[in-house]
Formats: C-alpha cells, structure tokens, sequence
C-alpha cells in the first residue's frame, strides 16, 4: 500500500523530470531556447533555464493522473497556479521582465488561489490553542494576509538561486518534513504526503542535473514554482505553516537582513546585488559545494527540531535559529566588508 501510495508517484515524478530534462539538453531545438549566460563557479557560462519547466511540467502530470488523489477545489488552485507559473516564468526567462512585473504577477498568482479557496484562517498558539485571523473570508484581510505569505515564501526561495543546487535542495528538505509530518497520527494527511512526495520527486529529477557543476538551472519557473508549491501546502495542510517558516527560517531571514540593508541605504528591494549570504560566503573564499551543503545542514538540521516538537517547541526554537542566523549573517557581512576594505 504504501509503495502504491508514495513510490510509484514519486518515480513517476522523477522519470518525468529527468527525461524532459534529458530531452531539452540533447534535442537541438531545445538547445536554441531559453539559454541564457550565467555567471557561475567564477566565469559565464551559457546554461539552460528550462528546469523548471520538466519539474512543472512533471507535477502536474503525476498530480493529475494519481488515482488516489481527488482534486478539491485547492487542489485545483495549486494546479491551475502552476500553469499561470509556467507562462509567466518562462516568459520571464525569456524577457528578463523588471520586478515590478513580477510583483504585480505575484498579486495576480495570490489572488487566483484565494478565489480557488485558499485561506490562512488560523495560526497555532504555542502556548495552547490557536490564533483565529478574523474577517479571513473578507478580501482585504483575507488576501493580505495570504499574499504576506506567498511573497515571503516565494521571494525568499527565488534569491536562494544563485548557487547551484541550493534553492533546489532546501525545497527538498522542506518538502520531505511536509511529508513526514503529514505522515504522523496526530496529523494523517495522506493528500497532502501524496503532493509532497511528487514535488519531492521532481526535484530530485532536477537535482541529478543541477547540482555542482550544474548543467541545468531552474529559471524563473523552478525557483517560483517550489516556492509557491511549499507556501500553497503548508496553506492546504492547515497546519504546516509554523513548520515551513521554521525549516525556511535560513533563507527567510537572509531575506529580511538583506531588505533591511537595502531600506538602510534607501535602495530598492528589488534591486539585485551580491548581498545575499551565498554570495558573500563566496566572497570568503568558500566553493559553490561548500556554500550547498551549509545550507542543506542547517536546514535538515532545523527540520529534525521542526519533526519532533510541538508549537511552543517550534515557537522557542524559531526564536533560538533567528537569533543564530542573524548572528551569522552579521559576521559575515561585517567578514565581508573587512575585505572589501584591505
């Protein structure tokens, strides 16, 4: 049963993906389209961005032909999410559109789930109970609070795609405890294991080709879609929020210390720079494999403390993690400056 419910989606995921990925690297046509020079391990080199189009694509195939899996209303949303994801993206690759663009793509991505039904109702109490957002119904709270979400998850997944793998490998290890977690009795969510799991067998497809020295990257429609897909389960599964923010607290609160760089220097925070933590660990000498399996460590690392405690549990230890990180990302920054100035 369990190998009917979970494996063979996952390695229908998978083959899906590493076969389309196979395809627009071999096939001449594809090797015309959306290629892009990339500066990557110290010099450009000409990559394709069609990654996220086998992961997308590989999905939404498995997610739609899965017998056990009945689509609700949600589940519509998720997927109708990930074609707008798929024309809007790849014409960004394509384009290069400006963020205000994207932004405003953003918004229209938000509001199309809320209208499929997608609500943030409700937080848990970590010192019991749980915290009802009121009016959540309503469009401007409602979709306010959903839209802070999805543009915290998504931005925050999207900077990570600097270094190759790790915007990849960091949704694989969130999307693993998503999986766990929906797993356990308390919780026993097995739609939402089934979802996990294919998106998990995506990745990996893409991982096996995007890892160090990559010789595919995710574009604007991979590192958009496993942000939107993580922020959209951890929505449907009701109480994976606090899990997700915990296990994506590195890249969220890289997020927040380079927004509050920005603001302080009175730039946009939009603008793209090298302020990112990757970016500056490579700076310091650190190599592209060092910098992923840093990131993958303190993630799995703060995934296993996501697994195995409860809210207030969860509550300390985002505090404790948020604490650490931002100790870590002011030393770095301060590293990196002292360099600059020798």
């Amino acid at each position: 049963m369990w190998t009917e419910l979970y494996l063979a989606p996952f390695l229908t995921a998978f083959a899906l993906t590493a076969g389309l990925i196979l395809m627009f690297l071999l096939t001449p046509l594809f090797r015309r389209a959306v290629w892009r020079s990339e500066r990557r391990h110290g010099y450009k080199k000409t990559l394709s961005r069609l990654g996220g189009v086998a992961m997308l694509s590989a999905f939404i195939f498995a997610v739609f032909f899965d017998p056990h899996l009945v689509l609700t209303r949600e589940f519509y949303g998720l997927l109708f999410g990930g074609v707008l994801i798929f024309i809007f993206g790849l014409w960004d690759d394509l384009s290069e559109l400006g963020w205000k663009i994207q932004v405003f793509f953003q918004v229209a991505l938000t509001a199309l789930i809320f209208i499929f039904g997608m609500r943030i109702t409700s937080l848990t109490n970590p010192f019991g109970g749980v915290w009802i957002f009121p009016y959540s119904d309503f469009v401007i709270p409602g979709f306010g609070i959903l839209f802070v979400w999805f543009f915290l998850v998504m931005n925050a997944m999207n900077w990570l795609d600097g270094v190759d793998g790790l915007c990849g490998g960091v949704a694989l290890i969130t999307l693993v405890t998503i999986f766990f977690l929906s797993l356990k009795p308390e919780v026993f969510q097995p739609p939402i294991a089934i979802l996990s799991i294919i998106g998990i067998g995506a990745i990996a497809g893409f991982l096996f080709f995007n890892v160090y020295p990559a010789r595919i990257l995710a574009g604007t429609v991979g590192s958009m879609f496993l942000g939107f897909l993580v922020a959209t389960l951890a929505v449907i599964a009701g109480t994976k929020i606090a899990t997700a923010l915990l296990v994506l607290s590195l890249p969220i609160a890289d997020a927040f210390f380079v927004i509050w760089q920005r603001l302080r220097e009175r730039v946009s925070i939009f603008q793209p720079d090298k302020r990112h933590l990757h970016y500056k660990l490579m700076e310091l000498g650190w190599s592209e494999r060092r910098i992923a399996w840093f990131f993958f460590g303190v993630t799995a690392l703060i995934a296993l403390i996501a697994l195995n405690t409860q809210a207030l549990g969860k509550f300390l230890a985002f505090l404790l993690v948020l604490g650490i990180l931002f100790s870590i990302l002011l030393f770095v920054d301060f590293k990196t400056r002292k360099k600059e100035g020798t």
